[in-house]
């Protein structure tokens, strides 16, 4: 995966994350708010009716104005105007709440003038065992009412975020899912330095085979001249598979260059202006030698009228080459290798046909993947490293050409390039 990929990855990763988290804070902030303001109005409705229910038996009037007084988050004081009755307090306040879904532990006390203190009256439990860790029978006076009652609620805070169980689900999934993103992120970027690693490791040691390669073929050639060697039969067989595997070896090494040239993001085409047909019978002619070696044909058909092309003279050559070997290579019999040249939707097509072995179905979108090779069991007639047709694919691609494969098994190969003009 190339670095600027790698960026893009990040950085819009990175703003999706902090993206998420503000929606996060943000939406999570505005729900408590809007529970603790349910909460408020519900207790704000409960303390009301409890007030008109001691006022009702006491046949006594309420204050038209200030009835409710929210002295913190979790105490309310309420003014009655009249002598309150604590058993009578405590049953309207758990009636009340009750009935509005107030299902919220709570303690009151209720004022005594004589004393100018808060009676501690009770605390009432919704559940069997009340809340661990709370601080009860701290309930303060409030000095702008003479009878009155206070409230307080010393599990308000758990029990508002209680109410919001499906959104802190939904925060904790959402959570999750950046821990993971993270997770990947750091994977990729691990797996970016390994591969950078292995991509570094591979380009020195080919470079490094480089002399020894050059070294043994200027050895071979010398051998091959002279006359002893020449007139010495196993000799001159030896020396010819000397030079023959070097040469194998030389052109696996040169892939893997092109390839790691191809990769590095300042790659760059250098296109000039180039006769298709001509760089066609030039290679043509340097492959007839090599196809006849094969007992084999290889004929062409250029019709294009104008095959004057814009593209790298070096990379358009090794597609061709690559093309005629792998048809030399993937063949049962006798190689039969046909080139033509045509315009087909205003594009000029070059049109490379073989009678190899062909490729099944299921492998076709697989083969221009890099190191990707057709399986064939347990017999490995053609060796290679499964980057001549990602080197394909990828020179395509830079030049902005489109490549086509169709295949039949046992029965050939067919691949067409696309080229503006």
């Amino acid at each position: 995966m190339q670095d600027t990929i790698i960026k893009r990855v990040f950085i819009f990763g990175a703003i999706a994350i902090i993206g998420i988290i503000v929606i996060q804070v943000f939406w999570g902030f505005n729900t408590y708010k809007q529970k603790e303001s349910e909460f408020h109005q519900s207790v704000h409705i409960g303390l009301i009716r409890v007030a008109k229910g001691i006022a009702q038996s006491n046949n006594n009037q309420l204050p038209i104005n200030n009835l409710v007084k929210k002295v913190s988050s979790n105490y309310y004081v309420v003014n009655t105007n009249s002598i309150i009755n604590a058993g009578e307090l405590e049953f309207y306040l758990q009636r009340e709440f009750y009935d509005l879904g107030l299902n919220i532990d709570f303690e009151y006390a209720v004022y005594d003038c004589e004393t100018n203190e808060m009676v501690y009256g009770n605390y009432c439990e919704f559940e069997d065992k009340p809340e661990e860790n709370i601080q009860l029978g701290n309930l303060p006076k409030y000095d702008e009412f003479i009878y009155y009652f206070g409230v307080k609620f010393p599990s308000r805070n758990a029990y508002v975020m209680g109410s919001m169980k499906s959104v802190l689900l939904l925060m904790i999934v959402l959570l999750t899912t950046i821990v993971f993103f993270v997770y990947a992120l750091y994977v990729i970027l691990s797996q970016k330095r390994l591969s950078d690693m292995q991509k570094d490791f591979i380009n020195n040691m080919t470079h490094e085979f480089k002399t020894p390669i050059s070294t043994i073929k200027i050895s071979s050639d010398v051998f091959l001249k002279e006359e002893k060697i020449a007139n010495d039969a196993r000799l001159n067989k030896y020396a010819n598979i000397i030079k023959q595997q070097n040469e194998r070896l030389n052109s696996q090494v040169e892939k893997v260059l092109q390839i790691a040239k191809l990769e590095r993001e300042n790659f760059k085409l250098n296109k000039e202006s180039i006769n298709l047909h001509e760089l066609l019978n030039s290679i043509i002619q340097s492959m007839e030698i090599k196809v006849n070696k094969h007992q084999g044909e290889i004929s062409s058909a250029l019709d294009a009228i104008n095959p004057l092309i814009m593209a790298d003279r070096l990379h358009l050559s090794n597609i061709i080459q690559n093309l005629i070997d792998n048809a030399i290579k993937y063949c049962n019999g006798n190689p039969e290798i046909q080139i033509r040249t045509a315009v087909e939707n205003n594009k000029l097509s070059l049109i490379i046909k073989d009678k190899g072995i062909g490729i099944k179905k299921e492998f076709q979108n697989k083969v221009f993947e890099k190191f990707y090779r057709v399986p064939t069991g347990n017999v490995h007639n053609v060796k290679g490293f499964g980057l001549g047709l990602f080197y394909i694919k990828n020179i395509c691609d830079a030049h902005g050409w489109n490549i086509h494969l169709d295949s039949e098994y046992q029965k050939g190969t067919q691949i067409s390039i696309e080229i503006d003009q």
